[in-house]
């Protein structure tokens, strides 16, 4: 019997000697593929868009021609412009109250009498044309940019392409005094000429010289696919991308969209939705023991007191923000028909937002950081081209959603990032806070000084942080 069994022990010794194996394997390939779907990269779907008047042609390609373009000025619309700033209207401040209520009437008027009297815009418009213009369609609307070359590259020098994406209340003009130092870095002193850029400054669709969308939806995901699409139409397959305010959204939605495509992301304003109970320890004991929840004593100088940093002030600054993420079309319609209005709804911005100690001055401290000839060319943009209302739209768009719901917020930014903070910014976000977001910081910089609007406040402390971002990202 022994003998009989001896067979058959062996065919079972046979038959385990082949399962136990493919069982292992078929375990361990199912634990591998489990990893591997762990720490696979989740991306913002590309999808597509029409944004064109009526529905999307059935048939033929859109015009993907890149057309030279050029800013032109009319003898009509500065007499229009004339005659509206002379029929003004100005209710008087209160005393004592210099920025506290908005925009300081006192001062608009001085203001509205530079615009009128000494603003030349056809010179401003000579200024504007000084880079080359181009618009091209893509999604049924005409996408403005300009796009800047470097005169001279040394030898054996690799030229980056880079995509800066201003916001709102801004515009492309925000990066002319940035955009020589990025091409031209060794004729300003900047570097050796290691890291040389071309820089691409679209307009956001319904802002400037970019047609506005016709259809509702338009948000900063078809934005980031759209300036997707223009950097492939200009025969880039990689670049670097740049932006604040919304800029800095568009950008990140970007690299979240299209990993592979973006070498590198620098923003200057970080966008970070998550809160939770982690975020309110982080919170609670920062002001107290702030290296045990990652904080650094800038950190702390920044951030707290919290309630008038991060609540009051905020609250303060954001009743705008409001208004355009709910009914945009009614404040619009009369700031598109205001230029005054325009003027006081914009500059204010350039005020506060730029330190936040201006709110005490009685001219909002404009003048301090920027010329009223800059000041106004920007207003003149939102001006000329009617697209205060399109603008203000933007918001509507991207706050109609739970913000914890939208795909921004449930995918990690995985590509080289770069953060520059200026203390002036509306709000602070430590590195340890951006980290839940952004998992590959290769740079975080505490920028001296400086606010919101940082390539037009402070041009050469951007562009140096830029640069060394850059620099440390090919070195990788």
């Amino acid at each position: 019997q022994t003998i009989l069994c001896l067979p058959r022990s062996f065919e079972y010794s046979q038959k385990n000697a082949v399962l136990v194996p493919a069982a292992a394997l078929g375990v361990g390939g199912m634990l591998v593929f489990w990893l591997r779907s762990r720490h696979k990269i989740k991306t913002i779907e590309m999808g597509d868009g029409w944004w064109g008047s009526g529905e999307r042609p059935l048939k033929g390609k859109e015009d993907e021609s890149i057309r030279p373009f050029k800013i032109e000025a009319s003898d009509k619309e500065i007499e229009d412009l004339h005659r509206r700033l002379e029929q003004a209207r100005y209710t008087p401040p209160l005393e004592g109250a210099a920025f506290h209520y908005g925009f300081n009437s006192n001062y608009l008027r001085k203001v509205v009498a530079y615009w009128r009297n000494q603003f030349d815009w056809r010179k401003q418009v000579e200024v504007l044309n000084k880079y080359p213009h181009f618009r091209t369609t893509i999604e049924g609307i005409d996408i403005h940019f300009i796009h800047v070359k470097p005169s001279y590259v040394p030898h054996g020098r690799a030229v980056q392409p880079l995509l800066m994406v201003h916001g709102w209340p801004g515009s492309f003009y925000e990066f002319y005094k940035i955009i020589p130092l990025l091409t031209e870095p060794s004729r300003h002193g900047l570097n050796e000429g290691d890291v040389v850029f071309e820089v691409i400054c679209p307009s956001i669709p319904g802002y400037g010289f970019s047609e506005a969308p016709h259809q509702k939806g338009f948000d900063t995901i078809a934005t980031a696919r759209i300036f997707h699409k223009l950097m492939n139409r200009l025969g880039f397959k990689q670049y670097y991308v740049q932006g604040g305010d919304w800029g800095s959204r568009i950008t990140t939605n970007m690299a979240q969209m299209l990993p592979q495509s973006v070498k590198g992301l620098h923003v200057n304003l970080v966008f970070v939705n998550k809160q939770g109970l982690r975020r309110m320890i982080s919170v609670m004991l920062g002001a107290y023991v702030p290296w045990l929840v990652g904080l650094t004593r800038e950190d702390v100088r920044r951030t707290y007191p919290f309630m008038q940093k991060n609540i009051y002030d905020l609250l303060r600054e954001s009743g705008y923000l409001h208004i355009q993420a709910t009914k945009p079309d009614t404040a619009g319609c009369g700031l598109n028909d205001s230029p005054v209005g325009l003027a006081a709804y914009i500059l204010e911005k350039f005020s506060t937002w730029t330190d936040k100690s201006f709110l005490h001055k009685d001219d909002g401290g404009l003048e301090s950081k920027y010329s009223l000839d800059e000041l106004l060319t920007n207003v003149m943009i939102y001006w000329v081209t009617s697209s205060i209302v399109s603008s203000m739209r933007f918001y509507k768009e991207n706050f109609s959603k739970d913000p914890n719901l939208t795909a921004h917020a449930r995918v990690g930014v995985y590509v080289p990032t770069g953060i520059a903070a200026f203390p002036q910014e509306i709000v602070h976000t430590p590195r340890i806070w951006a980290k839940q977001n952004f998992k590959n910081i290769i740079t975080y910089t505490y920028m001296p000084r400086g606010g919101h609007f940082a390539a037009f406040e402070e041009p050469k402390l951007l562009a140096q942080d830029i640069i060394h971002f850059v620099r440390k990202v090919e070195q990788l």
